[in-house]
């Protein structure tokens, strides 16, 4: 049941979002824009136990499928590398760079469909762009088992890159419109975990697939199959129980959809919008910070493409044979894992999401030093592989970078305009055992990646400085707090006042007691032009 307080707010504002939204049928709110739906000044009240509900049917809800589709994801976009040591280049008749443009190819498809990508998130539901993307990439790798030769897998792997290039910019896009921005970090961290995870279930089930001897299929077409056939069961769950949006879910009871959406009021980013709005393009391309988080990701994404192409013939080359390589590529998976949710863990706990890039940077660059530097032998095989396992601390860069710039990002188009090219082919089967042009290029990435990290964080207090000009020249207070990043304790605290319901969902410029300020939240507003909006670092 509804807290007096909050019965009370939805009596006395009949053309808030529960009145709006709450009377209206789900299949009517479907067909209007989302948008039309939140532009409406609302002053929700409830508890924070409510909110705290609310906060367990979508991690219950929501957050599992999106595990679910990025494990998917990098299982299927990673089998190639599981296939290397049971020899599909010579299977397939690979010669040459051919296994290295295997790898490239599927990251040039996802640059080249990420405009139509972005079109197609602004245009269309997110979880049914999501649940197809799933479906078609699941038969393109049971398509892939099929293939024999160079020309074939090539062109298959295009397709794939084309459809897994949805997934990425898709969740960052859910986690944007479901969770605050103190909530989003350890929601982001905890869906790229999944590359450790894929880590450690891929290695598992290749050395079991691996001894599966058969005349009529190639080791790697079992594989293939394999991943395709997990991917396709998959896809039909997502269809089924994947929400579009917060406005659109059909598992909310009584006022939850009230309280889901008023919830992310402080984040002043908007929450989804079906329009397509030419004027934010412009902005993104224009926008300083585009060209920062597109550098930063490309830096990042060459190491990370080259490694998770190449990393399992990096451990062969170290002196150890299919299965034994396969076993020890585990633990890279595990410090994935480790390294995602620790980072994610400490940018929440300090609020500084630059800072944890820049530590992590560190033993990656350890890492890449040491491979460069040891000789191969059986000697060598301990350091080796410890060094090799320093460099898997990249993936905690990830997905920082990822939120970093959601929480950074307003307005709807925007966002997923902003939203590993060149790693595989940096690396090549004839420069084992050293693979020295793809380390060198790892360890000059991971540097600039440091240098990068600081200029992003001085733009941003310039921003900052700038936005607080912005509202003292409207009337507004020039300093605010970020109230999208406190801690619930912190705005049970700032409720005092207002009786039993604690004001958790008020904005940026609230006020304790009364009618808030008026704010931009969700005027689908670019950060740039709200004044409202706050950067963080």
């Amino acid at each position: 049941m509804a807290t007096p307080s909050h019965q009370t707010a939805t009596m006395e504002n009949k053309d808030v979002i529960s009145a709006h939204v709450e009377n209206t049928p789900i299949e009517m709110v479907a067909r209007e824009d989302p948008v039309d739906i939140l532009a409406h000044d609302s002053n929700i009240y409830f508890t924070v136990e409510e909110e705290k509900r609310v906060l367990r049917k979508i991690d219950t809800r929501v957050l599992p499928l999106m595990l679910g589709a990025y494990f998917l994801q990098q299982l299927d976009k990673s089998a190639l590398s599981y296939t290397s040591v049971f020899n599909i280049q010579k299977d397939a008749g690979l010669h040459g760079r051919q296994y290295s443009w295997l790898g490239s190819i599927l990251y040039i498809a996802q640059l080249v469909m990420q405009p139509l990508g972005a079109v197609l998130l602004v245009k269309l539901p997110t979880g049914k762009v999501i649940s197809v993307a799933i479906f078609l990439w699941g038969v393109t790798m049971c398509g892939m088992a099929g293939c024999t030769n160079f020309r074939e897998l090539l062109a298959t792997r295009f397709l794939l890159g084309s459809f897994e290039s949805l997934i990425g910019p898709s969740l960052v896009a859910v986690t944007q419109m479901w969770w605050r921005r103190s909530e989003q970090t350890n929601r982001t961290s905890a869906w790229n975990a999944m590359n450790g995870i894929t880590f450690v279930f891929g290695s598992l089930s290749t050395y079991g697939l691996g001894h599966i001897k058969t005349d009529k299929l190639h080791s790697y077409q079992i594989i293939f199959l394999y991943c395709g056939c997990i991917t396709l069961v998959f896809s039909v769950f997502s269809i089924i129980f994947f929400p579009d949006s917060p406005m659109e879910a059909k598992f909310w009871r009584e006022n939850e959809r009230d309280i889901a959406i008023e919830r992310l009021r402080a984040n002043q980013t908007g929450i989804v919008s079906r329009k397509w709005r030419w004027e934010h393009v412009i902005e993104a391309v224009l926008d300083p910070k585009t060209w920062c988080w597109f550098f930063l990701v490309m830096a990042i994404s060459i190491p990370s493409g080259g490694i998770g192409t190449f990393g399992p013939l990096i451990v062969q080359s170290f002196g150890f044979d299919q299965f034994r390589t396969i076993l020890f590529n585990i633990p890279f998976g595990v410090v994935n894992i480790i390294a995602i949710l620790c980072g994610g863990w400490l940018a929440t706990r300090i609020k500084s999401k630059g800072l944890v890039i820049a530590i992590l940077a560190l033993p990656c660059i350890a890492g890449a030093s040491i491979l460069l530097a040891l000789p191969r032998g059986p000697g060598s095989k301990g350091p080796l592989l410890v060094a090799y396992y320093l460099t898997s601390f990249l993936a905690g860069i990830t997905p920082l970078i990822y939120s970093w710039h959601v929480q950074n990002t307003a307005g709807d188009t925007k966002r997923k305009v902003v939203t590993g090219i060149l790693g595989p082919l940096l690396y090549s089967a004839e420069d084992k055992p050293y693979y020295r042009k793809g380390l060198i290029s790892n360890l000059c990435m991971f540097v600039f990646v440091e240098v990068l990290v600081g200029l992003i964080i001085l733009y941003l207090k310039f921003l900052n400085g700038r936005h607080a000009s912005m509202r003292s020249a409207v009337g507004k207070s020039a300093e605010v707090q970020d109230e999208s990043m406190m801690r619930k304790i912190d705005l049970q605290a700032l409720g005092k006042g207002v009786g039993e319901s604690a004001r958790a969902g008020m904005g940026q410029n609230g006020t304790q007691g009364g009618r808030r300020e008026e704010d931009n939240a969700f005027r689908d507003m670019t950060d740039l032009k709200n004044e409202d909006f706050i950067y963080v670092y």
